[in-house]
């Protein structure tokens, strides 16, 4: 019989609860990572609540994972234990042609045209436990980072990194990035907007507390709800707008407040999955968006982006904000972070239990 670990497991629908489950078998081409943290995200908190069967029923959430090597399958090549490493989150085929490009995130053999690569926590079961299986081409070394900071790294700076990289070109000297909203993926935003480009960075956000958490990161905060928000950045750029604008709240507000931002050429980029509308008009008369204007829904990143975060990372030019909790306090980190008392990202610091499920 496999030794018993904890886990906080999605049972059923909005039921989310820290349970005991069996140490996973893993494959000729997995290992067998031991966890030493995980990553809380929005789509945690989504899933506890979520009534619909949109994941399968037992499956251990968590997707932002960093540990040590455990043990490792028969097949596989560069890993051994102890090696420490974070987990890329889009589990891809590896072998259609998007794959084949590096870009699992785009993985062409999911099902259907909506429908994301198997991702741990989601589709499988993920790191909020004290092991997961983790397919070996996965995981990307971190050496020394310490593994609450690598944890986030594999989405909460993934998303942001993917999203400005794509852009990167529009973002030269004297142009212009919008943040609409400053949580966790806007804080990262802001780091790797600095890191990568010589933008002017501006920060939009609701909450004040929000704004002052990444002020050091911009060169200029504005409360999102203002009456005079798209004048203040329309004078920030003299009357054209941003070359791109990140949204990571995505409601119809915010929506509609980055297509009143960009400037003629630019890019606007919906990340944030709040089930905003936004309505575009065709037209040659007056619309409401400028000329040339792209609009985008990022997925994720590839594995070659996560490999520049931990290198940025080291580098000490990104930083995560994090609030660690003990494993056991996991559902009181969900709690907080639903309650809107996490500023940053909240991280589960997982350590063996004491009854013995080192493997």
């Amino acid at each position: 019989m496999r030794k018993p670990m904890k886990a906080v497991q999605l049972l059923e629908p909005a039921k989310v609860e820290l349970t005991e489950v069996p140490v996973p078998e893993i494959g000729p081409s997995e290992v067998l990572l031991k966890v030493r943290a995980a990553g809380v995200c929005q789509t945690d908190v989504h899933f506890r609540h979520l009534e619909e069967e949109a994941v399968p029923r037992g499956t251990v959430l968590g997707h932002e994972i960093a540990g040590e090597v455990a043990s490792a399958g028969a097949a596989v090549t560069g890993w051994e234990p102890g090696d420490a490493a974070v987990v890329y989150p889009c589990w891809g085929c590896g072998t259609c042609r998007m794959c084949l490009a590096g870009r699992h995130n785009m993985c062409r053999r999911t099902g259907g045209r909506f429908i994301s690569p198997p991702t741990p926590g989601v589709s499988r079961d993920g790191g909020m436990a004290e092991y997961v299986a983790v397919p070996a081409w996965a995981l990307v070394p971190i050496g020394d980072l310490d593994p609450a900071l690598a944890a986030p790294l594999a989405d909460a700076a993934l998303v942001p990194y993917h999203s400005v990289h794509a852009v990167k070109d529009l973002l030269v000297p004297g142009s212009t990035a919008v943040i609409i909203g400053a949580g966790g993926l806007g804080q990262m935003a802001a780091q790797i907007l600095r890191a990568l480009t010589s933008a002017q960075v501006i920060a939009l956000d609701v909450n004040d507390d929000a704004l002052t958490a990444v002020r050091d990161e911009v060169d200029a905060t504005l409360r999102s709800d203002s009456s005079t928000v798209v004048t203040d950045v329309l004078a920030l750029t003299g009357g054209y707008g941003a070359e791109v604008v990140f949204d990571f709240v995505g409601r119809d507000s915010t929506m509609a407040l980055a297509a009143g931002l960009v400037a003629p050429g630019g890019a606007i980029r919906f990340i944030g999955l709040s089930n905003g509308v936004y309505r575009f008009t065709a037209g040659s008369g007056v619309t409401d968006l400028p000329w040339e204007v792209s609009v985008t829904r990022p997925y994720s990143g590839t594995i070659g982006e996560l490999a520049d975060i931990v290198a940025l990372a080291h580098a000490g030019k990104i930083r995560p904000q994090v609030r660690r909790f003990p494993f056991d306090q996991a559902l009181k980190a969900l709690e907080e972070l639903e309650a809107g008392r996490i500023r940053g990202r909240a991280v589960l610091t997982v350590a063996p239990s004491p009854t013995g499920t080192e493997v």
